[in-house]
């Protein structure tokens, strides 16, 4: 019923309430809503909107919510109950909880990033925050739905000060990363800054300088941008990052075809 004396909500109130009440609905057991990919796209779109705490947004949608989670198959569950025990390098001492990764057990995509941050470590979950909203629109950008994509992380743990992870860090969570790579077998990696991109990589060089270029490691195609984290803080860079996104496209749908 719409009471016509009072001032109607704008969108992002009105989305915000929704997703609140999808929400409380599916942890009663109601979970009754089902959408297609185009509604799955549009929702995660006013997520991201929401969570971005543009006007009318409700203030707890903006201090609590994070990406929706996205189941794993048993095995890679295994895994990442031994990633939030781990206690393999003084990472494991100073945090809230490990963040393993989240996503599909049999994405063809695989986003790597350097390690947590803050927000993550609070929430358990990778690239929650604005960080994790540039990439969310940077994926839509491509048609590759966040809830397609296996997002994660080099280290699993987040490191003091959001300071880069140290190499002796990335010798002991590394073969995580490994193992995470053998259960899902994506098709294409996507290296997102620089710690990414020397550990999958190996090359040395500066991320500006191989960013949009082809890799290969453990049999998987690798293409490295910049993180979104840096995209925020230095926007000019979002047109090199546009084109790297375009060419992740592109190799994706010709790996697609070639196992057709």
């Amino acid at each position: 019923m719409i009471l016509t004396h009072r001032p109607a909500p704008n969108l992002q109130t009105l989305t915000g309430d929704l997703i609140a009440l999808l929400e409380r609905e599916k942890r009663r057991g109601r979970d009754y809503l089902r959408l297609g990919p185009a509604g799955r796209q549009t929702l995660a779109v006013l997520t991201a909107s929401v969570a971005a705490g543009r006007p009318g947004t409700p203030a707890r949608m903006r201090s609590t919510a994070g990406p929706p989670r996205i189941e794993a198959g048993p095995a890679l569950e295994q895994l990442h109950e031994k990633i939030r025990n781990c206690r393999s390098c003084p990472l494991g001492g100073g945090r809230r909880q490990a963040v393993p990764g989240e996503g599909p057990a049999t994405a063809d995509v695989m986003v790597v990033g350097e390690g947590p941050g803050e927000e993550e470590d609070r929430l358990g979950q990778p690239f929650v925050g604005p960080a994790g909203e540039l990439l969310t629109r940077m994926l839509l950008a491509i048609d590759l739905p966040r809830e397609k994509v296996f997002i994660g992380n080099v280290v699993k743990c987040r490191p003091p000060g959001n300071r880069n992870p140290e190499a002796g860090e990335i010798r002991a969570c590394f073969p995580f990363l490994q193992e995470q790579v053998r259960l899902i077998k994506p098709r294409l990696l996507v290296a997102l800054g620089g710690v990414a991109a020397r550990a999958l990589t190996g090359s040395e060089r500066g991320i500006s300088e191989i960013r949009g270029k082809s890799f290969s490691w453990e049999g998987r195609l690798v293409i490295p941008t910049y993180h979104p984290a840096y995209l925020l803080r230095s926007p000019e860079y979002k047109r090199e990052a546009w084109e790297d996104l375009k060419k992740i496209r592109r190799e994706l749908e010709r790996l697609i075809a070639n196992d057709l």
